[in-house]
């Protein structure tokens, strides 16, 4: 699992648009959002570089975490 802290993620919207950004780049993910936290996670990925390049391609600035 990949695991990344969005802290401009705010609302809804922010939740679907990271969604739709990773599945963009890795359709068979699961993409599970905590808005309250600011965590993104991914499972089913190798490449995390790509899954964080494509939320910051959606405008937000994540961090990895480990």
């Amino acid at each position: 699992m990949i695991q990344f802290e969005v802290n401009d993620m705010t609302c809804g919207h922010c939740v679907g648009a990271i969604a739709a950004a990773v599945k963009e780049v890795a359709p068979d993910a699961v993409v599970a959002i905590d808005l309250p936290q600011h965590v993104v996670r991914v499972e089913g990925v190798c490449d995390a570089g790509a899954v964080e390049r494509a939320i910051r391609e959606a405008g937000y600035s994540p961090s990895r975490k480990a």
